[in-house]
């Protein structure tokens, strides 16, 4: 009699189990607005530290890894740190392909070429040689991860992240500016070529050109003018986006004597916007699946990709969208969660309804970006033109 006892209690647990973990499982509990943030800040708090682990010996040693791919680094500090914390300048050097002295020799000239009233000004050292040597797919990671250091160990502010480069360092702004712009309060170009880049994801950083008027190797001049009437063109027509300023220094050529160290001033006056009203999101080469409170999986990216998405209130609007699918991320700093939010997609409305703030999105968020500005709570998914998994 025990034993046929104990049989049926294994099977009742056997199916208490399959509820809980199996396809019946309880849905996560929704939280408030206070819970979320709480949430939010502990989480937080826990990424920092697991930064702090994970970098600790790379910022010490001037050696930030991904992969195999190594970039190093010199840095110095200027100024008294604000209370809203230090800003930093990563500033590209010149060089490109041509011998690992040569770009050395760039490198150690760049650490000494700006020198901001405040802040930290890093110069990170390629890791190769190529002529594309600051926008290979790897940069992109190696940037991610200075940053996050020198928010643990420079109490770096996130909305105070700026960059610059000259020649081959400028050719790197043209590509990063706008495919990590994300990253950026403002980015300041210096005597570079854009290549095939679009000036699309520059609308909410500020954006600065410096080139010397005769410097006409590869047209830099000449397409540093086309630049000018194109930014004009697009802060004209979208109110609000694309702030800008393009200088042609008279009578210079590729060295402009350090008069485009203005720029270094003119950043300094801009924060990041890290919860934009409006993103235009244009898909580079080198693919990214988040950009600002949008996130697209890896599967449905697609090179010269454009994303158009705005938000008011508790409206969101997508005008355009080349994915399948697309993940618009919410918090209440953007909208009010406790009201029904509005999904309008390329001209029809998909969605009217509450949504919930779940832990779980608030974890993976803090996990994907790292970035205190960049952690949501609640998201919605929209599979060709459907929303789904709410």
């Amino acid at each position: 009699m025990n034993h046929i006892k104990i049989a049926v209690l294994g099977i009742v647990l056997i199916g208490l189990s399959s509820f809980v973990y199996g396809q019946k499982k309880m849905p996560e509990k929704a939280l408030s607005r206070k819970q979320a943030e709480e949430i939010s800040q502990s989480v937080w708090l826990d990424c920092l530290k697991e930064i702090r682990t994970q970098l600790k010996q790379e910022w010490e040693a001037g050696e930030i890894r991904s992969g195999a791919r190594i970039m190093k680094f010199k840095y110095r500090i200027s100024g008294e740190k604000p209370a809203d914390g230090r800003s930093l300048y990563i500033s590209m050097h010149g060089g490109g392909n041509a011998t690992k002295e040569l770009n050395d020799q760039q490198w150690n000239n760049q650490i000494k070429l700006y020198s901001p009233a405040e802040g930290v000004y890093l110069a990170p050292r390629a890791p190769t040689n190529t002529w594309n040597l600051w926008h290979e797919a790897h940069i992109d990671t190696l940037f991610d991860r200075v940053i996050e250091a020198a928010m643990a160990f420079q109490d770096v502010n996130p909305n105070k992240v700026y960059l610059m480069g000259y020649s081959a360092g400028g050719d790197g702004v043209y590509q990063l500016a706008p495919r990590m712009a994300d990253r950026w309060a403002a980015a300041s170009m210096m005597a570079g070529h854009p290549n095939e880049t679009s000036p699309l994801g520059l609308r909410n950083i500020g954006f600065s050109l410096h080139m010397g008027a005769l410097d006409s190797a590869y047209n830099r001049n000449g397409i540093a003018r086309k630049w000018a009437v194109m930014l004009d063109s697009l802060s004209a027509s979208d109110p609000g986006g694309y702030r800008h300023h393009v200088q042609l220094h008279e009578g210079r050529g590729h060295w402009m004597n350090r008069e485009d160290s203005v720029a270094v001033k003119w950043m300094s006056e801009f924060r990041r916007n890290a919860l934009p009203d409006k993103i235009v999101w244009k898909q580079d080469d080198v693919h990214h699946s988040d950009f600002y409170w949008l996130f697209v999986p890896e599967k449905s990216v697609k090179t010269g990709g454009l994303i158009v998405a705005s938000r008011n209130g508790n409206e969101i609007r997508i005008d355009q969208s080349s994915s399948d699918t697309l993940v618009v991320r919410l918090n209440d700093k953007m909208t009010d969660l406790d009201k029904p939010v509005k999904v309008n997609y390329l001209g029809k409305e998909i969605f009217r309804g509450k949504l919930k703030r779940l832990a779980s999105v608030i974890r993976k968020t803090a996990g994907e970006r790292k970035d205190p500005d960049l952690i949501f709570s609640a998201e919605i998914v929209i599979v060709n033109g459907k929303v789904t998994d709410i």
